[in-house]
């Protein structure tokens, strides 16, 4: 197994010095909800330039790496969110970049990868996990940034963290999309060192809970998995090397069915003018479900990048 560690605050701190100028400082909204179980309040990071959080962790991870591990390029496995991190801050650094995507990775995300001027490299699932597993794909150099097991990249996330708190200071849990946990962890890191007495819930759709399952068990496990239109979170298992740092900095898992989500989806846009991906909305349907006493709880709405045919089926009351 990997060796891997959580960012420092120091660490966090550096990343949000790297990252001025070129990530936004998402707001902070309550979501337009009158019998909800607590204040849920909106960190918006579908407002990234790409539309994810996830360039915070790619940019903060290539910038630190420097030009000369930059010098053959850079390249990611993701299904949609990193791959455009990367590519963007690719375009933007002046090297070339490219993407192991699956099979299922939606059309949006893949015309978004090519806008940038990423190379996509298609797989079969079983391909393209086993790329996250070993942080490498034969015949593809320079720099792999790795969507989650990367102690850089979760820093970046951090930074996320740092905003709430700064906006929302009394906030009494967060509530974050759990795909990998280099999110979740970014987030938990900082406020382990500021404020260690808020939980960090990793939130899953019903369709694909390792986390949840790999608590339940006490360690890493493997759960079953079904394709969903939430594409940006869940897979069969997590990884390894995540174990540690999940089971130490989470405070446990919520789990959300698949027409929770979609509900979530046509709420955000319906009562707050915001899309979200299934990833995204999925925190906001764990928090409206929650009674677990929190007065504020910010919900992590992680990204927008949802097919457009996707979401018309949403809003029409149905599921994908």
């Amino acid at each position: 197994m990997r060796d891997l560690r959580a960012p420092t605050i120091e660490e966090i701190r550096a990343a949000r010095e790297r990252l001025a100028g070129v990530t936004v400082r998402t707001p902070l909204v309550r979501l337009n909800v009158d019998d909800a179980p607590a204040e849920i309040w909106l960190k918006l990071e579908n407002l990234q330039p790409i539309g994810s959080f996830k360039l915070r962790g790619a940019f903060n991870a290539m910038r630190l790496a420097g030009p000369e591990r930059l010098a053959a390029g850079a390249y990611t496995a993701s299904a949609g969110n990193m791959a455009q991190g990367v590519a963007w801050s690719a375009r933007r650094l002046g090297i070339p970049a490219t993407v192991v995507v699956p099979e299922h990775a939606p059309a949006t995300k893949i015309a978004a990868i090519e806008r940038l001027g990423g190379q996509v490299v298609r797989v079969p699932f079983d391909r393209w996990w086993q790329t996250l597993m070993e942080h490498h794909y034969p015949g593809l150099e320079g720099l792999f940034v790795h969507p989650v097991s990367d102690t850089a990249v979760m820093a970046g996330n951090g930074t996320i963290g740092l905003e709430i708190l700064e906006d929302l200071p009394d906030v009494g849990a967060v509530f974050v999309p759990f795909g990998g946990g280099g999110l979740s962890s970014g987030i938990a890191s900082a406020f382990r060192a500021l404020r260690p007495e808020v939980p960090i819930y990793g939130c899953e759709v019903s369709t694909a809970t390792p986390l949840n399952a790999s608590l339940a068990a006490g360690s890493a496990r493997a759960c079953e998995f079904q394709p969903s239109f939430v594409d940006g979170i869940g897979g069969k298992s997590l990884l390894p090397e995540m174990w540690p740092l999940v089971s130490t900095l989470l405070a446990g898992a919520r789990v959300a069915p698949l027409e929770a989500v979609a509900s979530a989806v046509r709420l955000l846009a319906e009562r707050n003018r915001v899309i979200a991906e299934g990833a995204g909305a999925t925190p906001v349907a764990a928090a409206l479900a929650d009674r677990g006493g929190a007065k504020k709880v910010v919900c992590v709405v992680s990204g927008g990048n949802i097919d457009a045919a996707k979401l018309c089926t949403i809003l029409e009351g149905r599921v994908p």
